[in-house]
């Protein structure tokens, strides 16, 4: 009798890859990723293809070598995964993909399915620049359509002049021009969709960002509203996509209700926090839905915070000092503002976990 363990084909393979393949050895479920670099994060603790993305050939071989693929990027060929689901199922769905690789089928997505966004307008030249902050008045938000990620692409711009010169800086690209949302917050949700349909929600998790890079994340934020709210955007959209494994919507908290901003069709970074926050972590939830396994409990384990490292990672022995401290180290080569690990804290009491956080954060900033 065959063992009934799968091999799990992932697209990328950054720490996200990493993660998801440590989440699959207590499973029985291996990884086999492809990714371009032969230094990858993911190739210290799993085998790699190392090649393209887009690849052919390389991406031939990973679906020889798997049962089903998945991506932990969604910067990937759409017309490369529609090929791919000819030979081995592909999950999520190349049209989810493709709906958050272009900001401006995103945000018709999120308006197609009730879902509250900031005003919006395509620039697509020169000429559009005015009449969209006519419509949508300053501040002005301008991204790029596509590839834009951790701040990257995109201007927020005060007057004509400067709409004119982040066009230019920009490279004159196809843009989505955004009005500035007035947030208290920002928030996002974690949700996955087993095969069989199921739907299983993470806790709201307030996130903090500087310079477009998420710094911070503490998790459950309780608001049963808001809660109720986000799943039943997100529900929406998996439903809509047919789609399997984890989804992230992240949102402005704005008065009494959410605007969904982005999302992401794969594990997220302000899901850290559930390797040890949360019953189930979102990474061995997104292996469990691709494989056709039933969910795992999303139920949060008290509270949790989880902070990015960036640039390089701090002495390990200091960060361990901290008690209850996790540290994931990437293993990647020191970089400004390169995401080289994180580190999470759990406590039953949300007063002591933001104290704890507090010293963790202080040593973080004075280490980096």
């Amino acid at each position: 009798m065959s063992a009934p363990f799968k091999t799990i084909g992932v697209i990328g393979g950054g720490q996200l890859g990493r993660m998801l393949a440590l989440a699959g050895y207590p499973l029985g479920l291996r990884c086999v990723l492809l990714d371009p670099a032969p230094d990858s994060p993911a190739g210290q603790v799993a085998d790699v293809i190392t090649a393209p993305l887009d690849d052919p050939a390389a991406l031939e071989q990973l679906a020889a070598a798997a049962d089903v693929v998945t991506i932990e990027i969604e910067n990937v060929s759409v017309q490369r995964l529609e090929w791919l689901q000819g030979i081995v199922p592909v999950h999520p769905p190349p049209a989810a993909v493709a709906a958050a690789q272009d900001r401006l089928l995103e945000k018709q997505l999120f308006r197609s399915l009730g879902i509250p966004t900031a005003p919006f307008v395509a620039v697509d030249s020169a000429s559009d620049l005015e009449p969209a902050a006519r419509a949508l008045g300053w501040p002005v938000v301008l991204k790029l359509r596509r590839l834009g990620y951790d701040g990257r692409g995109q201007r927020i711009v005060r007057d004509a002049e400067a709409l004119a010169a982040a066009w230019r800086e920009l490279g004159e690209r196809p843009c989505i021009a955004e009005g500035w949302v007035r947030f208290e917050r920002e928030l996002s949700l974690v949700a996955v969709r087993g095969a069989d349909g199921a739907l299983a929600f993470y806790p709201l998790a307030e996130n903090v960002h500087r310079d477009g890079i998420l710094r911070t994340t503490v998790a459950p934020y309780a608001d049963g509203a808001l809660q109720r709210s986000a799943e039943r955007y997100l529900a929406a959209i998996l439903e809509r996509f047919d789609y399997r494994g984890v989804l992230t919507v992240e949102f402005f908290h704005t008065g009494d209700r959410l605007v969904a901003n982005e999302m992401a069709p794969r594990v997220h970074n302000s899901g850290h926090w559930t390797i040890e926050g949360a019953e189930t972590s979102q990474f061995a939830n997104h292996l469990r839905a691709v494989a056709g396994w039933p969910l795992g409990s999303t139920a949060p384990r008290g509270h949790a915070a989880m902070i990015n490292l960036l640039g390089r990672v701090p002495p390990p022995e200091r960060l361990l000092a901290v008690p209850g401290a996790h540290l994931h180290a990437y293993g990647k080569s020191p970089r400004a503002n390169r995401k080289v690990g994180h580190c999470t804290l759990v406590d039953a009491d949300r007063d002591r976990l933001l104290a704890r956080f507090r010293a963790l954060q202080a040593l973080v900033e004075a280490e980096t």
